[in-house]
């Protein structure tokens, strides 16, 4: 049954209507009103000189790993421009997923936040260093020119989670010139310059990773290599560091790039320590695993905090032969990243590899990519003997070193390391200060053995067949090579 509306009864539904807007514009104006005089806004919009709704908004996004790099920016910026400045926050509702502006608004138009103090936590600047950042907070300042400007550091909960720098101002001149000055400050002034970096990855979001290590210290006596090899990859990499600006001013480029090769446990990552010590005032970035897949961002912070050293470890995982295999997109990103170092950056990639053969063309053949590939071999006779004192540290030894020597044959220089320390708790377990023929001899039979197979392979020995007893109870025992 139809439903018939008069005139007379549409005009009063439609002055009821008219009657309910009213009603709820003059409280959603009285509201706002209120929130407006709220102490959070009229922190902000009292120091700007402007409604809310007159305020410039510029943000830049960094990741979060530069968080530090931000804080510390922002701490300069305000004691050149306003000492003594100090920050205050905004608090209630959820927060992780807005913007400084969306909060500033919801707290004029609902009163749903509230002027408050600031979130703090910590981030690190070296292996046992951190400081404290501000993870959501504003503070009054103000720009170059003398205008009032509001700076806010935040970090947001994204899929692709960062911090994000927001610059409040009546003006988007001023606003801009607050955040060109704090990039500036960040490069200048980053923490990480000159720091050992490990870059790491999780599966959280897809987030990257970041670990402090301490530089190594390794004297050029504690890299065992065959003669020249050393030398050669120092004047390669260090010694090219030393004359960079005068290879700079010769027209020359500075960017190099070294390949180690050779099987594992040879020395090559041993290597690649000894020049992150020798670089000392360089920022080395550490590459391994599935922490490849930032590869880019690996790359653009060692352009940015150059002088530096990428070392990328076990490449042939993202680098084989495109003829042989299926391409990885991360090869391309790699190419592209060394390629993509301008000549005058001072920086050195450092590429390691147990399949030197499986390796894409285009890397290893390419000038400008790798301009020295060194082999890493297996030690021979007198590299061991030098293993085995260096090894030894202090610890004086009565064994005869020619016969434990020619017991390692085809061994690494890891499986000697390992030995060593073997061979000095079996010493300190009998209390004895000396390494004996019968300490060798026991520590070789134990790391000879048929269950040992694994552990030989683990630390790169070319031997994995049984034992030959000793002739007499001071020969130490000996790696066979397998029966054919």
């Amino acid at each position: 049954m139809m439903v018939r509306v008069t005139e007379i009864e549409l005009t009063e539904a439609r002055a009821l209507a008219e009657s309910l807007r009213k009603v709820y514009t003059a409280v959603a104006e009285r509201i706002g009103a209120d929130n407006a005089a709220s102490p959070l806004i009229t922190k902000v919009t009292g120091h700007l000189g402007c409604p809310l709704s007159d305020v410039v908004v510029v943000e830049e996004k960094y990741r979060l790993y530069e968080h530090a790099a931000l804080q510390v920016a922002a701490d300069l910026y305000l004691d050149a421009h306003s000492p003594g400045a100090q920050w205050f926050g905004i608090v209630g509702g959820e927060r992780r997923w807005e913007s400084i502006i969306n909060m500033l608004l919801s707290a004029m138009r609902e009163g749903s936040r509230m002027f408050g103090r600031p979130d703090y936590g910590t981030a690190p600047i070296g292996p046992d260093a951190t400081i404290e950042v501000v993870q959501l907070g504003l503070v009054a300042t103000t720009a170059p020119d003398g205008s009032p400007v509001v700076i806010g550091l935040s970090n947001r909960d994204d899929y692709d989670a960062y911090s994000l720098l927001t610059v409040l101002s009546a003006g988007r001149q001023a606003a801009t010139a607050v955040r060109g000055e704090i990039d500036r400050l960040m490069r200048e002034h980053d923490p990480f310059r000159g720091q050992v970096l490990s870059f790491g990855f999780s599966e959280h979001r897809d987030n990257e990773l970041l670990t402090f290590l301490p530089r190594p210290e390794l004297g050029a006596e504690e890299v065992i290599l065959p003669e020249g090899r050393l030398e050669a990859i120092e004047d390669h990499i260090v010694g090219i560091a030393e004359l960079a600006g005068r290879l700079t001013a010769a027209g020359q480029h500075l960017r190099r790039g070294l390949l180690l090769y050779g099987p594992p446990g040879t020395g090559k990552t041993h290597t690649t320590r000894y020049l992150i010590g020798r670089l000392r005032d360089h920022t080395a970035v550490l590459m391994t695993g599935p922490a490849m897949r930032k590869i880019d961002y690996a790359v653009a912070m060692a352009r940015k905090l150059a002088p530096s050293i990428v070392v990328v470890e076990d490449v042939d995982l993202i680098a084989e032969d495109r003829s042989q295999y299926e391409t990885s997109p991360l090869l391309f990103s790699l190419l592209d990243a060394m390629d993509g170092i301008s000549g005058d950056v001072d920086v050195t990639f450092v590429l390691t590899t147990n399949r030197v053969e499986a390796l894409e063309k285009a890397l290893v053949q390419r000038p400008g990519r790798v301009d020295l590939a060194v082999e890493i071999p297996p030690p021979d006779a007198a590299a061991r003997e030098r293993l085995i004192l260096l090894y030894a540290r202090n610890q004086p030894i009565v064994a005869d070193v020619a016969k434990v020597v020619a017991a390692t044959e085809g061994v690494t220089a890891s499986f000697i390391k390992e030995l060593l320390r073997r061979v000095i708790l079996v010493a300190l377990r009998s209390d004895e200060p000396a390494l004996t023929d019968g300490h060798f001899d026991t520590a070789l039979q134990a790391m000879a053995g048929d269950n040992q197979a694994l552990t030989r392979a683990l630390l790169g020995s070319q031997e994995t067949g049984t034992v030959t007893g000793p002739k007499d109870e001071r020969a130490p025992a000996r790696l066979q090579p397998p029966s054919c």
